[in-house]
């Protein structure tokens, strides 16, 4: 089976592009390798993939003619590219971009494709809104221009499937963490600032967030059974996450105690657009996907921090 993976040289991306390629499946990996956090970690992450089978290729898929060159016998994609995040640096015309407009793009490519069996559509928690504890039934609410814009994309795809162009799923992600985590996410920020001696930055009110903090080895695991089933999920949108929750402070606690470092805070004022409380509701994916993650909170969080020793060892 031939895969398309998008956003294959970041965090949740290179990680399902890795694990497909070493299940057998020929993948080819695609990534615009942007500078929204340091280039030269999606181009480690790039070489990564490569090494394990993944055709790597450079594009964006904002632009129609990139995609001339590419195959068009694909059985499966899953689209993971994207503009993340709450940053202060990402203007709204950049979601649009990267969310809206990239994923109409593909879509057409999509339509394309002479066997497509299945378009897997990545999207987030973000769309439910302030808080996302409920099931995929619930309207969303997204709060953020990132929620609002990652939703649009998926009713993007969903209504190809619904006008049968496509057979077409959609999953929302939950807080997901590990090895190869964007450096402006909560683990890897605070680990870097445990190891570092630097301060942490707390955004007010955010100590008692809550989240359904989830392991990218459990994500990718989930994805990879839905291509399995995949005849059975046309139109789905599933929730795919932990079902536990974790607050940011139990977060700062667990790393304080596996690196036995105390982490000082820095406290910002809000940050427009946060998620308050996560839960994930993940009923639907165990009954279609036989979807059940194993990693626990701490476990999982260990297994970054080794990850993140290992590297800053290797590159001595």
């Amino acid at each position: 089976m031939k895969v398309l993976v998008t956003g294959a040289a970041g965090f949740i991306g290179s990680h399902t592009a890795e694990y497909l390629a070493l299940k057998d499946y020929k993948v080819y990996g695609l990534d615009n390798l942007s500078n929204y956090y340091d280039v030269s970690l999606k181009q480690h992450n790039a070489e990564s993939i490569t090494d394990t089978g993944v055709k790597f290729i450079k594009a964006d898929l904002r632009f129609p003619e990139q995609y001339q060159d590419l195959d068009k016998d694909f059985d499966f994609i899953i689209h993971f590219a994207a503009q993340p995040g709450l940053s202060k640096d990402s203007t709204f015309q950049s979601y649009v971009d990267n969310n809206i407009l990239a994923t109409y793009q593909l879509i057409q490519f999509a339509k394309q494709q002479k066997h497509l069996k299945h378009f897997f559509n990545i999207s987030t928690s973000s769309v439910y809104g302030k808080y996302a504890r409920v099931s995929e039934t619930v309207a969303p609410q997204p709060i953020s221009s990132y929620g609002v814009t990652k939703l649009a994309a998926e009713q993007m795809v969903l209504s190809e499937s619904r006008q049968q162009n496509l057979k077409a799923s959609s999953f929302r992600l939950y807080s997901v963490y590990g090895p190869r985590e964007r450096p402006d996410k909560l683990f890897t920020k605070l680990i870097e600032c445990a190891l570092n001696d630097k301060k942490f930055p707390l955004y007010e009110g955010s100590l008692k967030h809550f989240r359904s903090y989830t392991y990218v080895g459990d994500i990718v695991k989930g994805i990879y059974n839905a291509l399995k089933v995949h005849n059975a999920i046309d139109g789905e949108i599933i929730n795919l996450g932990h079902f536990e929750k974790h607050s940011t402070q139990e977060g700062i606690l667990n790393v304080e105690k596996i690196l036995k470092k105390h982490i000082q805070l820095d406290n910002l004022p809000a940050r427009p657009g946060d998620q308050q409380e996560t839960q994930a509701i993940i009923d639907k994916a165990k009954l279609l996907l036989n979807y059940q993650p194993k990693t626990s909170f701490k476990e999982g969080i260990s297994k970054q921090v080794d990850w993140i020793q290992s590297q800053k060892k290797s590159s001595v």
